[in-house]
């Protein structure tokens, strides 16, 4: 049995909102803002760009205030998803902090039943184990100083799973303009009032340079609002463990980009490459049984 149209479609776009991912690490290393002001001022200019089309306001009204809080602690838990997510790009390298995103299919077969309400599949844990052995091989070829780069990234692949699993339970209450609105909106105002807690606060809410500006507004749209509103459309009809383990091939993409744009290859060993081969096959793999099987 094949997968049905609404399926097959969600599963290509959060293939596709993979590929403009990709591109997240690269302009994240490419971007010379440290990580939070970097953060700060990519989920600043994505609210703007959204309050800008008036049916969202009329959509916010429409929405309980409930329904409002539950998103904006999902815009706080992506806040930090991000913020250790580029602080790993800047401890380590763009294909490294991706990488370790790989992991994040190990903690979401755990965590998703929990936070979404669904019985618990082991064979979903097995197909996350799969990767594991390819974590392993990318930490092995990965440089000691940069080390403390996957620490950092692990925890961003725990808080991605956390925020992907509250999307699923949540996605059906709103539109995902205004989901990502309030969302972005509300990690906006959690990292401002975060950086206003710093010494040097100055440096965050800095205008950065005009290299500095396209390239932020470059991750701000075409990274961050496009694929984060249809990855949301995509939710309605698959799993967040289904979409969590595509997401898995965004290190693919990182490091193909990196290797193309960054010239990163020359820090990285061939254990490093084995084991992003590895969790490419345990990410096509589980793809070609979902389409098979006619599950989400």
């Amino acid at each position: 049995m094949s997968a049905t149209p609404p399926v097959r479609r969600a599963l290509l776009q959060i293939h596709f909102c993979v590929i403009l991912w990709g591109f997240t690490a690269i302009l994240g290393k490419l971007i010379s803002l440290p990580a939070l002001p970097l953060v700060w001022w990519r989920m600043l200019l994505v609210v703007v760009a959204i309050a800008l089309w008036p049916p969202v306001w009329r959509a916010l009204r429409l929405t309980d205030r409930r329904t409002l809080l539950l998103f904006s602690g999902a815009g706080v838990v992506v806040a930090l998803h991000w913020l250790t997510f580029y602080g790993a790009i800047k401890l380590s390298n763009a294909s490294v902090a991706a990488s370790c995103m790989a992991i994040a299919p190990i903690f979401m077969a755990v965590v998703e039943p929990w936070i979404a309400r669904r019985s618990f599949d082991p064979r979903e844990l097995l197909i996350g184990i799969v990767a594991l052995p390819g974590v392993a091989l990318v930490v092995g070829g990965t440089p000691g100083g940069m080390r403390p780069g996957i620490l950092v990234g692990a925890l961003s692949a725990l808080l991605v799973v956390v925020f992907g699993s509250i999307n699923k339970r949540l996605v059906e209450r709103a539109t995902p303009l205004v989901m990502t609105w309030v969302e972005l909106a509300a990690g906006t105002v959690f990292l401002g009032v975060v950086a206003l807690l710093l010494p040097d606060q100055g440096q965050v809410f800095v205008v950065p340079d005009g290299r500095d500006f396209a390239l932020l507004m470059a991750l701000a749209i075409a990274c961050t609002l496009l694929p984060f509103t249809l990855s949301l459309h995509a939710l309605r009809h698959t799993s967040a463990f289904t979409a969590q383990l595509a997401i898995s091939l965004e290190p693919v993409y990182a490091v193909l980009l990196a290797i193309v744009l960054l010239g990163e290859q020359r820090e990285l060993s061939a254990s490093f490459y084995l084991g992003v081969a590895v969790i490419v096959g345990a990410v096509l793999a589980h793809t070609v049984l979902k389409l098979r099987g006619g599950t989400s």
